[in-house]
């Protein structure tokens, strides 16, 4: 059982999901397939808080106060996939980063928006050994649009789906995962669209009228798209039935937020920090850095002894 687990887990693609919160009388069925308290070591401990520091810098160095984060989890390497989970990073008036997320509550068996410090952020991965940061600026107007949507808190609420699917369709307002969730606030943001009850449906359109077109994902393999029969957080019925029939699902990746913000705002720009077990590297340009955390030219080398 626990095989299929690991291969329906590994079909999870861009998931947000999040552990349930302390105090909570257990999970439920989709618990299987939430994020598990990592038991980290010392030094594994060290090493991530040490890299925090390193993106906390980067971001400190930025003009304006709001970025777009987004950071590795899942091992999907299968799919060519670096990055799983993005949010919305800002800075309050006490100098502190935050992530704005959605994630998936266990005990309640529905999407929330989580506020989790930067440290926690970077340190939610599946791998201590290897991680990757990748950190959007964005141009002064564009970014002060999304910090001022973002704390509209009926916006963000009215732009929250009632239900979670890691590989959901980017133009259906049946499900929802963290990824949609920070691209259809940027059509709250850009868009300038009013609070309704309707604002999912009116992002979406947005999103559609400035050509946001997600890659498709290669599956790759029936197994994997019969995993959504059995797995709580995977679905397909909110796919068109030719993307299905080809095993090509369009879905919203940090990559495919980060494409359209590019596209769209010429003058944003990208840095990506990593780590393995012996040093952290920072990485400017959109151009990514090479697997295993390799450094390139140009690049900055900070050494973990």
């Amino acid at each position: 059982m626990k095989a299929f687990f690991a291969l329906a887990v590994a079909a999870t693609i861009a998931t947000g999901t999040a552990q349930a919160q302390p105090g909570s009388s257990g999970y439920s069925t989709s618990s299987a397939f939430c994020d598990s308290p990592q038991q980290l070591t010392a030094s594994q401990q060290d090493r991530l808080l040490r890299f925090a520091a390193v993106v906390r810098n980067e971001l400190d160095a930025m003009d304006g106060d709001t970025a777009l984060i987004s950071r590795s989890g899942l091992d999907l390497s299968r799919f060519h996939i670096r990055y799983s989970h993005a949010a919305v990073a800002r800075r309050d008036e006490t100098g502190t980063w935050s992530a704005r997320q959605l994630y998936y509550a266990c005990d309640e068996a529905r999407p929330r928006i989580y506020d989790q410090g930067l440290a926690g952020f970077v340190m939610g991965t599946d791998d201590p050994a290897l991680g990757y940061i990748s950190i959007v600026r964005l141009p002064a107007g564009a970014a002060q649009s999304l910090r001022y949507a973002s704390l509209d808190t009926s916006r963000v609420q009215h732009l929250l789906a009632t239900s979670y699917s890691a590989n959901a369709y980017p133009f259906s307002t049946r499900y929802q995962n963290c990824n949609q969730w920070v691209v259809e606030m940027l059509a709250v943001a850009w868009g300038d669209l009013g609070d309704g009850d309707d604002l999912r449906g009116r992002a979406q359109h947005w999103l559609q009228e400035e050509n946001y077109a997600p890659e498709p994902v290669d599956v790759g393999s029936h197994a994997l798209m019969f995993a959504s029969t059995f797995v709580p957080l995977l679905h397909l019925d909110d796919h068109p039935d030719d993307d299905l029939f080809a095993m090509k699902l369009k879905i919203s990746l940090p990559s495919t937020v980060e494409t359209f913000v590019r596209e769209r705002l010429p003058g944003s720009e990208r840095i990506e920090v990593c780590h393995d077990d012996r040093q952290i590297v920072v990485h400017r340009g959109w151009a990514p850095i090479a697997d295993g955390c390799r450094p390139g030219e140009g690049d900055r080398v900070y050494p973990l002894g």
